[in-house]
């Protein structure tokens, strides 16, 4: 114990203790100082506002302000695609350069959803289904059928489609319904106020015949009389192709 304590008290300790302690400052000033830098400590930029912007622009600055981006996407109907629409850590906070700004966009390409079955329907179910599934009804065209209101056919782009068919969200789709009447039934128009040659014209576009045709009074001039009635009347509504349909004339 006696050699322990003799050592201790030697030049060779002292110079050992002195060196160790200097070694253990560097160490940890290079430590400290290391990690300042690796941090960037005290060296921020304040987060600029993305948020709005199309996504191009977006990057566009946080390039510029020397900020890494991660981008994520979520699909939104009648929304503009590209556009910014979340951003983390919000604008105007302070972060250090090279930080990773997350964020959120309207995704540019929407997803896909399958087409629901909706023939047979009518008008009022088929709308309410598309909406579900986030589809819309773009047009609608009616041809003869006695089933009114009730969907015939559907149509894509133009094309046929099929229950089942993926389609893009948002799409417009035409629908085919049937008017109400048959394919042998047509409207009677309100002849008038019309000659008898724009009545006959009338009459033969929409498949149906004159009838008898009467004068009332004197006519004197039979080209410029006009038709004051006719039979079946226009309320009449739908009448069969081939009928016919009786004037009475009047200067």
């Amino acid at each position: 114990m006696s050699k322990l304590l003799l050592y201790l008290k030697t030049d060779a300790f002292r110079k050992n203790l002195i060196a160790a302690l200097v070694v253990i400052v560097v160490l940890f000033l290079g430590v400290y100082i290391g990690l300042r830098v690796y941090t960037k400590h005290g060296d921020s930029i304040e987060v600029p506002t993305v948020k709005g912007m199309h996504i191009d622009q977006a990057i566009d600055v946080l390039e510029k302000a020397d900020l890494e981006y991660f981008i994520d996407s979520i699909y939104q109907m009648d929304m503009q695609p590209g556009l910014v629409i979340e951003q983390d850590p919000e604008p105007k906070s302070h972060v250090k350069t090279g930080r990773t700004i997350y964020l959120t966009i309207i995704t540019q390409v929407p997803p896909e959803v399958a087409f629901p079955n909706i023939i047979d329907k009518t008008l009022i179910e088929a709308s309410a289904i598309l909406r579900n599934q986030s589809l819309k009804v773009g047009d609608t065209v009616y041809i003869a059928d006695i089933a009114r209101d009730v969907v015939l056919d559907v149509k894509f782009a133009g094309q046929p489609l099929k229950p089942g068919r993926m389609v893009p969200k948002g799409s417009k789709l035409t629908l085919v319904l049937g008017n109400g009447r048959g394919s042998n039934e047509v409207e009677l128009p309100n002849l008038v106020g019309l000659s008898l040659d724009e009545a006959r014209f009338a009459l033969i576009g929409v498949g149906l015949n004159i009838g008898t045709i009467n004068y009332a009074g004197a006519v004197v001039d039979s080209l410029a009389a006009k038709v004051i009635s006719q039979q079946p009347d226009s309320t009449t509504g739908i009448v069969s192709i081939g009928t016919a349909v009786n004037l009475t004339l009047s200067n």
